[in-house]
């Protein structure tokens, strides 16, 4: 017999075999999943940031902050610098036929989480009539927009999903003063879902923030105008700002905080790897130890202790195969789409879906294989060097 038709019968028999070490194979399949699905957890969490994050720019929408800051709280623009942002190239004009800006502050404020009932961080953003402008994407679809002027806020769809208590006709307060909630903006896989956005003029005079706003967001008449406006920016000495396409720095941001999630997943997941691994050991140990006669009459006829030996690496290999589908299917079927928040670069909290995607799958069902692979190597190097006739005298 040929050592490709040996292998084949070699593993042929393994795998049939495996239902009679019924409850050590299910033990390892379960760790497995388990290191699966915590890991595909953490990475789904980080995936779905991301998204989140990097489908809130636009490409033809620029984003101005004081120059040497890396975030819109840390920044400060003045009126005078929102004129001279006007004058740039390639600005679109607006409905009114002035220069097309936004200029905004964001504040932080607390508010309850609904999974924990503890106090978390949220951004409450003043905005002008321009704010919707630069968004195509938000719609309100509930209620109505605030009134330019009064005590009155809109709430994200996905801030409320996650907090509580910012319904439609709620009234809230934030330090001495009350609002009242009167609409609800949906802007679906952006970060703009998890903000509240009042009357910028409002925000301004109640929280004494003067005339001084932190950023601004200027449509451009295309992407293709946004190099010669960054560099008009950097250019123009009296602004003393940087500006960026808004898809740039949303990128930016999920790429510094999305590593945060995975930092906390990999480690995690290679620790319980190393105790699925043990199992796995034992599991593929206790299957040659079972099999020595098979393995010893399988020697004597024959057969080659490599084909023994892949036999036993493909057995564990098919275990891991196994808990690695139980873990996809545990955090597809039990996580995918679910609502979640965590905290942003702005240290508040952002909200935005959990998203599974192929490319983290490859990378758990990866390590499950690694896992399946490192189990099967002694136990298959112990099954190829199996002496035929001792076993037998066993």
């Amino acid at each position: 017999m040929s050592l490709l038709n040996q292998t084949g019968s070699v593993i042929a028999m393994n795998v049939r075999s495996i239902p009679q070490r019924l409850w050590m194979s299910l033990a390892t399949v379960g760790s497995i999943a388990l290191v699966v699905a915590v890991l595909l957890g953490f990475l789904a969490l980080a995936n779905g940031f991301n998204q989140t994050l990097k489908g809130s720019g636009a490409p033809d929408v620029a984003i101005a902050l004081r120059d040497g800051s890396a975030a819109e709280l840390n920044s400060v623009i003045s009126r005078e610098q929102i004129d001279l942002l006007g004058q740039g190239p390639g600005v679109r004009a607006g409905p009114d036929g002035r220069p097309l800006i936004s200029a905004e502050l964001v504040l932080i404020v607390d508010g309850i989480k609904k999974s924990t009932g503890t106090k978390a961080n949220m951004p409450l953003r003043g905005i002008g009539p321009n704010g919707l402008l630069v968004r195509p994407q938000a719609k309100i679809s509930q209620g109505r927009m605030f009134t330019p002027g009064s005590n009155e806020i809109v709430v994200g769809a996905g801030l409320l999903r996650e907090f509580s208590g910012f319904e439609l006709g709620k009234t809230l307060r934030f330090g001495a003063q009350t609002w009242k909630v009167v609409g609800v903006f949906e802007a679906p896989g952006t970060v703009f879902e998890s903000e509240l956005w009042a009357d910028a003029p409002v925000i301004q005079s109640l929280f004494k923030r003067g005339s001084t706003f932190q950023t601004a967001r200027v449509g451009l008449t295309s992407p293709a105008a946004m190099p010669a406006f960054v560099k008009y920016v950097k250019d123009e000495q009296r602004l003393q700002l940087k500006a960026q396409s808004e898809q740039t720095y949303f990128a930016d941001q999920a790429e510094r905080s999305g590593l945060l999630i995975k930092y906390f997943g990999w480690p995690l997941g290679i620790i319980m790897a190393i105790g699925a691994l043990a199992g796995a050991l034992n599991t593929m140990y206790a299957s040659v130890s079972s099999r020595a006669a098979e393995i010893a009459t399988l020697r004597v006829i024959g057969f080659s202790g490599f084909s023994a030996f892949i036999g036993t690496m493909v057995e564990a290999l098919v275990l891991s195969a196994l808990g690695a589908l139980v873990g996809v299917a545990i955090c597809g079927l039990g996580f995918n789409g679910l609502s979640a928040s965590t905290l942003g670069a702005g240290f508040t909290q952002v909200a935005f879906r959990i998203q599974i995607g192929p490319d983290i799958i490859t990378q758990a069902v990866t390590l499950a294989l690694i896992i399946g692979l490192i189990g099967g190597i002694f136990p298959g190097l112990r099954a190829s060097r199996q002496r035929p006739l001792l076993a037998l005298a066993t």
